[in-house]
């Protein structure tokens, strides 16, 4: 009697690697959102969940560093304490840093398609730093646009009052994530690969 020894791979190495590597990035930027405090200025909290949507979309590139993000908003919209400072459910998507959050995928892909210039990785050492801060940059402005928006509908704020507190006063601590995040690429402790 003869056995069939062959295996049938469902999911290509290539592609459950990457999977991998997204989960990681969801639950990185899941555990950077417990480094959570109050910010008197603003109603949203000061989180470093940005710096792990720029570490995203730098190491995975803007297709799977995208999907890490939906991953980690899929996360908490089910109950994982994932969201700022450990909430989690549906309710933080549509609450007052809901803009912030759905933010937090397209900013990932910006970044990654800014970097690695389309959808395959390129090497991050043949990376310049403008690029990289350029890239960064542009997350930035995305994620505090949508930021913006969702403070002006979920809290009634006129336009210039939710840029004052909703973005404005938050952009020293996003240059320190800038900063960390080509830091941490420039530092050759981390590798995507």
């Amino acid at each position: 009697m003869a056995t069939n020894t062959e295996s049938v791979d469902l999911v290509g190495d290539e592609a459950a690697t990457n999977l991998a590597r997204a989960a990681l990035f969801a639950a990185l930027v899941g555990a950077f959102a417990y480094v959570s405090f109050p910010f008197p200025l603003s109603p949203a909290p000061v989180t470093l969940q940005v710096l792990g949507v720029f570490l995203a979309g730098i190491f995975l590139g803007p297709l799977w560093g995208g999907l890490a993000l939906v991953l980690y908003l899929l996360a908490g919209a089910l109950g994982a304490p994932v969201f700022a400072g450990g909430s989690a459910g549906f309710a933080a998507l549509v609450g007052d840093s809901a803009g912030y959050l759905w933010s937090y995928p397209i900013a990932a892909a910006l970044v990654g398609g800014i970097v690695h210039r389309g959808i395959a990785l390129r090497d991050l050492n043949a990376v310049r730093l403008p690029t990289l801060v350029g890239a960064t940059v542009v997350g930035t402005l995305v994620i505090y646009a949508l930021g913006v928006v969702g403070l002006v509908l979920s809290l009634d704020l006129a336009l210039g009052e939710a840029v004052i507190q909703g973005a404005v006063v938050f952009l020293p601590a996003e240059a320190a994530k800038i900063a960390a995040a080509v830091g941490i690429v420039r530092s050759d402790a981390i590798t995507a690969a």
